[in-house]
């Protein structure tokens, strides 16, 4: 019968708290710190050890998980710990941060003896554990595939390469991609409520069965963008642009449209660049230039 790792787990928000459980329910032994020690005292009933500081902490852990608001005090944190607690084990950072802040880091840690992975929380701390719940990680491949069994304890874990930077960016593009969809909903609901109508048989009888049909299409949107070929038989955007009706819409139900009107100049301007006969994922282009085409 093997010996569950030890994992120690810095940083004790709603989302620290959510993972130590995790770990705990997985059966690892789990040592927890945070600056507001009674934050702890859940966990240490559930059966985590409390360490007094973070040298404790960190030299208690094989696996080091770093969960604390922002990318500025991680590495304060960790020299808490000193070099000869940090070598030869593995921190793995789940702030929240940068492509550019992950690379600095990883070299950080490194510099002080220990592998480093750098992940991406695709969830609320309500889904830990849960099925639908992933996250990214990136960093010493090394590390990850020694330590999968204490990361898919929190979710499904995603490796997306030795780049440190790679889970950051990821993870931003995901939420870049929800808050579009959340913008959309937004402006919907505006102008269905507008109308005296109630959102929530709307969103549950049209609006939601429409996304899911809609969002078929991106995959191919994304195998033309990575193409570089925007050429479609149906709904150029010349034709999409050439009345501004859920803008004059809006307007006249008394809805803002500011939430829409960015996306609709961008394709205006697509349009007079003379891609009209494109589709809507030609927009890309103006955004970001792919230099290698």
């Amino acid at each position: 019968m093997s010996v569950k790792k030890s994992v120690s787990v810095l940083g004790l928000g709603s989302m620290g708290t959510a993972l130590a459980d995790a770990l705990l329910m997985a059966g690892y032994r789990v040592t927890v710190w945070n600056r507001t020690p009674g934050r702890a005292d859940g966990l240490v009933e559930r059966g985590a050890h409390r360490a007094g500081s973070v040298s404790e902490a960190v030299a208690a852990g094989e696996v080091v998980i770093v969960c604390i608001l922002d990318y500025a005090d991680v590495g304060a944190l960790l020299e808490q710990g000193g070099r000869t607690a940090l070598k030869g084990r593995v921190v793995v950072n789940v702030t929240n941060g940068s492509p550019e802040e992950a690379r600095a880091m990883a070299e950080r840690v490194t510099a002080l003896g220990a592998e480093y992975l750098d992940g991406g929380i695709m969830a609320v701390p309500e889904m830990i554990a849960r099925p639908e719940a992933f996250v990214l990680y990136s960093g010493s491949c090394e590390a990850f595939e020694t330590h999968r069994g204490v990361l898919d304890a929190f979710a499904r874990s995603v490796y997306l390469g030795a780049d440190p930077g790679l889970a950051p960016l990821n993870d931003l593009a995901l939420l870049s991609g929800m808050y579009g969809m959340f913008g959309g909903f937004l402006h919907a609901a505006a102008l269905v409520r507008s109308a005296g109508a109630p959102v929530a048989e709307f969103t549950s009888s049209l609006l939601a069965p429409w996304l899911r049909a809609m969002s078929g299409g991106l995959p191919e949107m994304a195998a033309q963008i990575d193409s570089g070929d925007y050429s479609v038989t149906g709904s150029p955007l010349a034709m999409q642009v050439s009345h501004d009706s859920i803008g004059d819409v809006s307007r006249a139900q008394g809805v803002s449209p500011e939430l829409f009107a960015p996306l609709f100049a961008l394709m205006k301007r697509r349009v007079a660049d003379g891609h009209g006969a494109e589709g809507i994922a030609g927009v890309v282009e103006l955004m970001h230039k792919h230099s290698a085409r």
